[in-house]
């Protein structure tokens, strides 16, 4: 039992695509999608929590999520432009999104903005609208992961542990591959290596249950659930970057990975946020929508109320005649 302990590992599955007659279904984009569904979901409960209309998230998405996968491949491909514009890049295979490669803080960016408008279409608060939505984002970041082990990439280094994940030769990146050509090893059919997908899987799910926690204990407003979300996402992603050795261009930036700088930083400034945002504006909203749309809410209802007692008063008068 224990050498069988020992010996265990994840498999990677041998296929990430099906095809069903002529088109093809990718695991990859069907984690991305789930993900979506799963967070727009989430939103949805938060913001009619919030004292929203349940229906607002998804009509926010629909500008939120177009933006976000855009803004998630133009990260991936502006940080790993050689593979694309390089000498013997594709630069058509830029376009190729199902073959994985959406940088996640281009999609939060662009995400925003996409969010941001949507916000204005619809007489939202952009702050109170964010902290509905950021929590449900760590649940699709975590369901997205699974893309990562359909497509048997961004794995960590190599492990001998029993949750080691299997990559066969394939899909080795050319780092390892030199690791094992300056060792003189050949190379093997398949070696394990840290699943960092797995690692943020949970990270992400954990990190969600004490945002959770944490909103509901001190009635967390004004943009800090995001700004926890940032921290908390950012603390997991860092260290979880730091055991990866896919190719990426800016492997080396001031002795870490361009990824790993760019979560310290934004650590930092949602921390800072974070604390300016307690001192300035403690508390929660207490309404989630502009002061316009709160107008036009009364005054609709001012004008629906009059019309149920002109059409009673119509009533009783109808009634009396007879």
């Amino acid at each position: 039992m224990l050498t069988q302990l020992i010996t265990a590992s994840i498999p990677s599955p041998a296929n990430g695509v099906w095809h069903l007659g002529p088109f093809p279904l990718r695991g990859y984009a069907l984690c991305i999608i789930l993900g979506i569904v799963v967070a727009i979901w989430i939103g949805e409960k938060r913001w009619a929590a919030r004292g929203g209309t349940i229906g607002e998230m998804q009509d926010v998405a629909i500008w939120a999520v177009p933006f976000g996968l855009v803004g998630a491949r133009l990260y991936h491909v502006a940080t790993d432009w050689k593979n694309y514009f390089g000498e013997g890049g594709d630069p058509v295979s830029a376009l190729y999104v199902w073959h994985g490669g959406l940088g996640i803080w281009g999609g939060v960016a662009l995400g925003a903005v996409g969010a941001w408008i949507g916000a204005r279409r619809k007489g939202i608060k952009v702050l109170p609208m964010l902290d509905a939505l950021a929590p449900g984002v760590l649940v699709a970041q975590a369901i997205g992961r699974w893309g990562n082990w359909f497509n048997q990439e961004l794995y960590g280094k190599p492990t001998d542990l029993p949750w080691g994940l299997e990559i066969d030769k394939a899909h080795f990146s050319s780092s390892y591959e030199q690791q094992l050509y300056e060792a003189g090893t050949p190379l093997p059919d398949m070696a394990t290596f840290h699943p960092t997908y797995l690692y943020e899987f949970f990270w992400n799910l954990a990190a969600f249950a004490v945002i959770i926690w944490l909103e509901r204990r001190y009635r967390l407003g004004h943009g800090r659930v995001m700004a926890v979300y940032v921290m908390a996402y950012t603390a997991g992603r860092g260290w979880i970057e730091y055991l990866r050795i896919d190719d990426v261009q800016l492997d080396n930036v001031l002795g870490l990975r361009f990824n790993v700088w760019t979560s310290i930083v934004l650590f930092v400034a949602a921390a800072a946020y974070f604390l300016w945002s307690l001192r300035h504006r403690p508390g929660r909203e207490e309404s989630v929508y502009v002061d316009e749309r709160i107008s036009e809410v009364e005054t609709d209802v001012s004008t629906a109320e009059k019309t149920a007692t002109d059409d009673s008063d119509v009533t009783d008068e109808a009634s009396t005649s007879d």
